[in-house]
């Protein structure tokens, strides 16, 4: 009889990483010291990492997340990477969280009272044309240009509407992608869920998962895990 792998608490099985791609890294002339015992070989000058490591670590931060959200904490998905855009907004908007898929915003984490006051400008024009006599009580050019500028400000602020504080937890798809958002979120110590390729420091985040931060297979295979943990 076939040996059937065993599962762990949230039904990660390193034949599913295999198969999403988890376990390539970068190549060797970009492979970061720190992440020199998270990968078991190197194949075609590729760093394969080491899967059994990773479904720990991916466990641990699960864990992390399912106990953060029966806290009530709040949680900002952050991902600059094309690619990528469309899956990271999805599992921030099932898990009623904020994101970060375009550039990233300055002073979100750092200057956050800053911010607050651009998100509630973007509140009041949002309020503003869904007034019944938006269009009698401005001409055509005025009203044009108001939603000129709400569309210049939902496509920063969209992802972080409503947010009335800087959310607890920061999830980073990419960490030398957004190194601005893991250098706003270390400024403020608030506490980060990497996924960590060959290629960026684990040191620096809370809760590291070793694995491909590239490939659109290995990030939605995380990412339907972590959608679980909050849902």
């Amino acid at each position: 009889m076939e040996k059937t792998e065993e599962k762990t608490t949230n039904n990660t099985t390193i034949e599913e990483m295999i198969e999403a791609g988890l376990g390539f890294g970068h190549q060797a002339s970009k492979l970061h010291p720190k992440m020199k015992p998270y990968i078991t070989k190197m194949k075609g000058g590729i760093g394969l990492i080491n899967l059994e490591i990773t479904r720990e670590k991916l466990e641990e931060a699960l864990k992390f997340l399912e106990q953060a959200k029966k806290e009530q904490k709040t949680f900002l998905f952050v991902s600059t990477s094309p690619s990528l855009r469309s899956i990271v907004k999805d599992t921030a908007e099932k898990t009623n969280s904020f994101y970060v898929v375009e550039r990233w915003i300055g002073g979100l984490l750092t200057n956050f009272s800053e911010i607050k006051k651009r998100l509630k400008y973007f509140e009041e024009l949002e309020a503003k044309i869904a007034e019944p006599d938006f269009t009698e009580k401005y001409v055509k050019k005025e009203r044009l240009q108001i939603m000129k500028t709400l569309e210049r400000l939902k496509a920063k602020f969209g992802g972080v509407k409503g947010m009335e504080k800087i959310p607890d937890v920061v999830i980073i798809i990419n960490l030398e992608k957004d190194k601005l958002a893991l250098l706003e979120a270390l400024g403020v110590q608030k506490t980060i869920v990497a996924i960590t390729d060959t290629n960026v420091d684990p040191t620096e985040v809370n809760y590291m998962i070793p694995a491909n931060d590239d490939a659109v297979s290995s990030v939605t295979y995380i990412l339907d895990k972590i959608s679980k943990s909050i849902e």
